[in-house]
């Protein structure tokens, strides 16, 4: 067998393994292809946008899509992000999660960098962008400039323009490794960074103070927007997976998420973000369950008053109303898919199933049931999957497979309630 028909089995393995486990994975995504033309086109009119530069309208700067578990949010996501990185655009996909709270934009943006990706190099982002930036440019150059003077209108902190100014030119490689480790998220030293200044004869160019680690997420956020395109890329992608465990919050860090989904949406007013775009996902029954009045939660009713009354995020409750507003009314409904979309998807699997283990999948025969939960698109990949694995390793066996409904909850989570009053 060709070596090129090895690297397309060993592919087409990947993509089975990560259906099997239930999360589609970039060459799962590109092997089965996306069939959602709604969201797709707003994503597309985002990077255009973006593209094109210049300040956009809000409503181009994010976008929320909706649907039940199973019916491949997900999935969509990993389509955006092969696009948005054939395109030229940085993209990193978090997941919200206890270690990943949306009501953290420090650790929300640290795993953005954690997880960020340019297409063809696997290595750490940060490092990535200022390997690609050459200071001596003219990109490099302009960046400098920029930082220097967001940082006198009091947009960065002035140890950003202050640790650039030591990365490009004392290039000490200890040292570098901290600064750009400060740009993702960690601490640097004062003192570390004015002894940088001095050996470079800067000193007296840049006077601050230790920051407080609490008011640096935004100035982080604009910095790497700005060092990414000057590294050579056309803006960023963040992609934000499972929006709805915020139901499972305290009713104070839900307040404090709803205002960060506002603020990565681009409707935080005064703050400026060029060059990123967000698409986030949440379950279609999230804003009926726990924001309506007649919902469990009654969050429109009671987040506010909440907020309003607690003396340090007093001043993010109209922000919080934004981001409820957009949870109710600017999703855009994942399309149901059709049999026909059920079964070229069927078909396209088997075809990959054959090829990556040599064998011959026979078809699997379609259930009855209409468009209920047996119909969802991860059910019934993971069955195909599972049925021809044991009929591949058990050639006499005759597989019934069982589906169980999930339902997703939003009950307060413990965990995820001590974890947040750690960070209050």
């Amino acid at each position: 067998m060709a070596v090129s028909d090895n690297s397309l089995m060993t592919n087409y393995k990947i993509a089975l393994e990560a259906l099997r486990n239930g999360v589609p994975n970039r060459e799962a995504v590109r092997a089965l292809g996306c069939n959602q033309p709604r969201a797709t086109a707003r994503f597309t009119e985002m990077l255009n946008a973006a593209e094109a530069g210049g300040e956009r309208p809000d409503a181009m700067k994010g976008m929320l899509v909706s649907g039940d578990f199973g019916t491949g949010k997900s999935h969509l996501l990993t389509s955006f992000q092969n696009q948005a990185l054939a395109r030229g655009f940085v993209c990193s996909k978090i997941v919200v999660s206890k270690e990943t709270p949306l009501y953290d934009l420090g650790k929300a943006f640290v795993s953005a960098v954690e997880n960020g990706q340019v297409q063809d190099r696997g290595g750490r982002l940060i490092e990535e962008l200022a390997l690609a930036l050459n200071a001596d440019s003219e990109e490099g150059a302009a960046f400098s400039k920029w930082a220097n003077a967001a940082a006198d209108n009091g947009a960065l902190h002035p140890m950003f323009p202050a640790s650039l100014a030591v990365h490009q030119q004392l290039k000490d490689p200890e040292l570098n490794v901290k600064i750009e480790s400060f740009w993702a998220g960690d601490r640097l030293g004062v003192r570390e960074l004015r002894s940088g200044l001095r050996e470079i004869g800067r000193l007296r160019d840049y006077t601050f103070r230790a920051p407080k680690v609490s008011d640096l997420p935004p100035h982080r956020l604009r910095f790497v927007l700005a060092l990414i395109k000057a590294a050579g890329y056309k803006g960023w992608a963040v992609l934000i997976d499972e929006i709805e465990l915020v139901g499972s919050y305290g009713i104070l860090q839900r307040g404090r998420s709803y205002a960060e989904i506002a603020r990565w949406m681009g409707r935080a007013a005064g703050e400026s973000y060029p060059g990123l775009m967000v698409a986030g996902t949440v379950t279609d029954d999230f804003a009926l369950a726990v924001i309506s009045p007649d919902g469990q939660k009654k969050d429109r009713d009671y987040i506010k008053p909440k907020l309003e009354s607690n003396p340090r995020h007093s001043g993010i409750a109209a922000l919080a109303e934004t981001g409820i507003r957009i949870l109710e009314r600017e999703n855009i409904p994942l399309d149901s898919p059709t049999d026909a979309d059920v079964n070229d998807a069927l078909q396209n699997l088997r075809k990959i199933y054959s090829a990556a283990y040599d064998w011959n999948a026979p078809p699997i025969a379609d259930d009855d049931g209409g468009a209920g939960f047996r119909r969802r698109m991860r059910y019934k990949i993971r069955a195909a999957i599972n049925e021809w694995d044991l009929m591949r390793i058990y050639p006499d066996y005759k597989p019934d497979t069982l589906i169980d409904e999930f339902n997703p909850s939003y009950d307060e989570n413990t965990d995820l309630e001590r974890e947040s009053k750690d960070g209050d």
